[in-house]
C-alpha cells in the first residue's frame, strides 16, 4: 500500500510555520507533541511531511539559513557589501531569526557531530559575497581574510544588539567600523 503523496506547499507553511515557533520558543526544546500542538497540527501530520525528528530539524536549520541569506547585490566594494549586511542583519524585523540562529549555533558548538551540516555551511553565503564584493583582481585568500574578519566583527555587533546592548551605541560601533573599511 502506497501512502499519499506528500504536498510540498502544505509542507513549506509548516515548516516556515516550525521555524517562527522555534524563533519564538527557542530550538533546544523543540519536540513533536509540542510543535503540533502549536501550529494546530497532530504529530502524524509532521511525520508525514516530514519524516523522523532529525529530518524536520535539519529542514528547519536548512530554512534558517535560507532567512539568513543577505542580499548585497552587486555592491561596488566591500565597505558598501558590508553595509548592506549590516542593515539587513541589525534590522529589527529580522532580529527573531538571528536570535535563533545563534541559538543554534551555541547547541552546534555544544554537540558539533549532531549539527556537522550546519556547522560545515554556517557563514558561507556571507564570506562567499563578501568575497565577490572584493573583485575579481582580489588576491583569493586576501579576499578570504578580510570577509572572515568583517563577518566575524559584524556577528559580535550583532549578537551584542541581540543581547539587548545600548543600541545607540552598537550602531555607533558599527558605524564607526564600517567607515574604517
Amino acid at each position: 500500500m502506497v501512502g499519499r503523496p506528500v504536498d510540498h506547499r502544505r509542507r513549506a507553511e509548516l515548516l516556515d510555520a516550525a521555524v517562527d515557533h522555534a524563533a519564538e520558543h527557542g530550538f533546544a526544546d523543540l519536540s513533536w507533541r509540542t510543535l503540533a500542538s502549536a501550529l494546530g497540527v497532530s504529530s502524524t501530520t509532521l511525520v508525514h511531511h516530514f519524516g523522523t525528528k532529525e529530518e524536520l530539524l535539519a529542514a528547519v536549520l536548512a530554512r534558517l539559513r535560507d532567512r539568513m541569506t543577505l542580499a548585497v547585490g552587486d555592491a561596488p566594494d566591500l565597505a558598501a557589501a558590508a553595509r548592506a549586511v549590516w542593515a539587513q542583519s541589525s534590522d529589527p524585523a529580522r532580529r527573531p531569526t538571528f536570535r535563533l540562529f545563534f541559538a543554534v549555533l551555541g547547541q552546534a558548538l555544544q554537540a558539533p557531530e549532531a549539527y556537522a551540516g550546519f556547522l560545515d555551511v554556517v557563514g558561507v553565503e556571507w564570506t562567499g559575497a563578501l568575497c565577490r564584493a572584493q573583485g575579481p583582481g582580489t588576491d583569493p585568500a586576501e579576499a578570504a581574510r578580510r570577509a572572515t574578519l568583517v563577518v566575524a566583527t559584524l556577528r559580535g555587533l550583532l549578537l551584542d544588539l541581540l543581547a539587548g546592548g545600548d543600541e545607540a551605541r552598537v550602531h555607533g560601533a558599527a558605524e564607526a567600523y564600517l567607515a574604517a573599511l
